[in-house]
């Protein structure tokens, strides 16, 4: 609801805009650095530190509403995004293979994006509600205690490393070593190299959501209900997360077809331009989250070094930019142009991966 909130404190469109964009050059900014930190000194305490950061940002939007304060949020928020992002998936994959389970991986990222994706239908209904309640201050602070919960629950997380838990002796290189390491292994492996691009341009086309009620709305779906028409769009993300375990041992043709028919539904749908359309858009959004998690462990499995949350960083931070190039693919030629570029990814993206 913040785009909400900015627009009824008195903001105009273009500082609204501005917000966007300071938000998005931190997280840009702050991507691999952050990742660095985390491997460094702690995965588990970064990802703490991201939950208290947006907690604290959300907290400047209610106690300071205006263009400052808000802009102070969304450099906390972005901050915080960054320390998560790469750290998550680090912590995860060192915590499954100390344990002897890495190989289910890709099950587990799965039921996380699911679950993520999942809970945004019980908390759009929750946030109408807390809005109807008590406004933007009450839909606020139950924003900040559920980043705190959060928190909390991560500080519980066991923060493994690789060839030891966490009470191994902390000989690790310093920091700026620690980053150089990561950054070398992106450069030098091409099968971390490949992995990485593939992540990058994967997440990155998830750009598209910002687009799916304005394409609603010009296939003819009441602006009424727009919300509800893209319910399907989500739940079919989370449902194509749950099977990226099943996926993972796909290899570069099963990638392809997978990837294939993801956007010739997407196309079907641009075809149609009926409110029915958005069922093709569901097919599409459901089979490309499928080959998100795919290419999220094929990176994983490719990593052999210490600096595991730097490397995805690079990846994090690659998807940062291809989502700006998928902005300026749209501004140039719309969903016509997107499908073009799904199919493209379809034939080229699968090879650079690679086989399991």
């Amino acid at each position: 609801m913040y785009a909400l909130l900015f627009a009824d404190t008195g903001l105009s469109e273009a500082e609204i805009s501005a917000l966007f964009a300071l938000w998005g050059t931190v997280a840009v900014v702050s991507e691999v650095p952050s990742g660095a930190l985390a491997d460094r000194f702690s995965r588990r305490w970064s990802l703490v530190a991201a939950s208290v950061l947006q907690a604290l940002g959300y907290g400047i939007w209610i106690l300071l509403p205006g263009f400052a304060g808000f802009a102070a949020g969304f450099v906390l928020w972005g901050i915080g995004g960054s320390l998560m992002s790469g750290a998550f998936q680090a912590l995860v994959y060192d915590g499954l293979k100390a344990t002897g389970s890495v190989g289910r991986y890709a099950t587990v990222i799965g039921r996380c994006e699911a679950a993520g994706l999942a809970v945004q239908v019980p908390v759009a209904a929750a946030a109408s509600l807390l809005f109807a309640l008590g406004g933007y201050e009450l839909a606020g602070w139950v924003s900040i205690g559920a980043c705190l919960a959060a928190a909390g629950f991560a500080v519980s997380l066991p923060d493994h490393r690789v060839g030891g838990g966490e009470d191994e002796p902390r000989e690790r290189a310093g920091y700026l070593a620690t980053l150089r390491a990561g950054l070398r292994e992106v450069a030098s492996s091409p099968r971390v190299s490949g992995a990485v691009v593939v992540v990058a341009l994967l997440y990155g086309s998830e750009a598209l959501e910002e687009y799916f009620g304005l394409v609603a709305t010009t296939w003819g779906v009441p602006t009424g209900i727009v919300p509800l028409a893209l319910l399907a769009i989500p739940l079919a993300g989370a449902a194509g997360a749950l099977f990226g375990g099943p996926a993972a041992r796909l290899g570069p043709a099963g990638l392809t077809v997978l990837l294939g028919t993801a956007a010739g539904a997407l196309g079907a749908a641009a075809l149609a331009q009926r409110p029915a359309g958005l069922a093709g858009v569901a097919v599409f959004y459901g089979l490309w989250r499928i080959a998100l998690v795919v290419a999220d462990a094929r990176l994983q499995d490719s990593i052999t070094g210490r600096s595991r949350a730097t490397v995805s960083s690079v990846a994090g931070l690659g998807s940062e930019v291809a989502g700006l190039a998928m902005f300026g693919a749209w501004a140039a030629g719309g969903l016509n142009l997107a499908v073009a570029l799904a199919l493209a990814a379809a034939l080229v993206l699968p090879r650079k991966l690679g086989s399991p």
